[in-house]
């Protein structure tokens, strides 16, 4: 039986594995190293933002 006040280990390691994809595929670019640590930051910054705004409006949507 499923526990339903855990969430199933796919909701954190599919996430991971797309967030490292896409970290990959920014690395390998030729412009990675002209990145400024404070422009890395602010963009980290503002995609956990965004996520937990997302997380936020699912949650708000699925008790509706």
């Amino acid at each position: 039986m499923v526990d339903r006040k855990r969430p199933p280990i796919a909701v954190w390691i599919i996430p991971l594995l797309i967030g490292f994809a896409g970290f990959y595929r920014v690395r390998q670019s030729p412009g990675f190293e002209m990145y400024r640590a404070v422009d890395i930051v602010q963009l980290l910054g503002s995609g956990v933002c965004f996520g937990a705004a997302m997380v936020g409006v699912i949650f708000m949507l699925r008790r509706a």
